[in-house]
């Protein structure tokens, strides 16, 4: 039981939450439908909804991901459109199946570092290939920590990060 009061709540969470719970019946009812087995967890993370789907077997909700986390995109794209039509209001929470994004994100952040580190010791900017919405998101946290700058550029499904050299400090005059 939570001592939080009404007045305790903020509306934002309020909401959030609202967008988790339509989108863990969404995904329940799609797995019931696909028979599949697997469990919905519903958090409220940097501001939005994340809503990921466990299973217990290693690999058994794999086909949910697809090919570099494809199937994935278009399932975060279906479910963040079933909640728009329950709330009226646009979504932009986050799906993960079976931790595929969290072991995505350790996979960006190294590779990233590796631009930064290059960037660095070259000078010269340093073009990735192509990555999706979430993981160019992902890259250009990594290279802003690093006191990089970084641009996306590029076409979907081509659009790729550049990172480049800190802009040079103009000397005071």
């Amino acid at each position: 039981m939570s001592n939080t009061t009404p007045q305790d709540v903020n509306p934002r969470t309020s909401q959030l939450e609202e967008e988790g719970e339509v989108a863990a019946d969404y995904l329940e009812e799609l797995l019931d439908i696909a028979d599949l087995d697997g469990d919905i967890d519903i958090d409220v993370r940097h501001g939005r909804a994340a809503v990921e789907i466990v299973a217990e077997e290693q690999g058994s909700l794999s086909h949910l991901v697809g090919k570099e986390g494809e199937v994935l995109e278009a399932l975060q794209d279906l479910t963040r459109l079933a909640v728009q039509a329950r709330t009226g209001e646009r979504s932009r929470l986050m799906l993960d199946v079976a931790g595929f994004r969290a072991q995505r994100r350790t996979e960006l952040t190294a590779i990233a570092e590796k631009a930064v580190e290059q960037v660095k010791e070259s000078g010269a900017e340093v073009e990735l290939d192509p990555l999706n919405a979430f993981e160019r998101k992902v890259v250009h946290d990594v290279v802003a920590a690093a006191g990089l700058l970084s641009d996306s550029r590029g076409v979907e499904p081509q659009r790729y990060v550049v990172v480049q050299p800190a802009a040079p400090v103009a000397p005071a005059e």
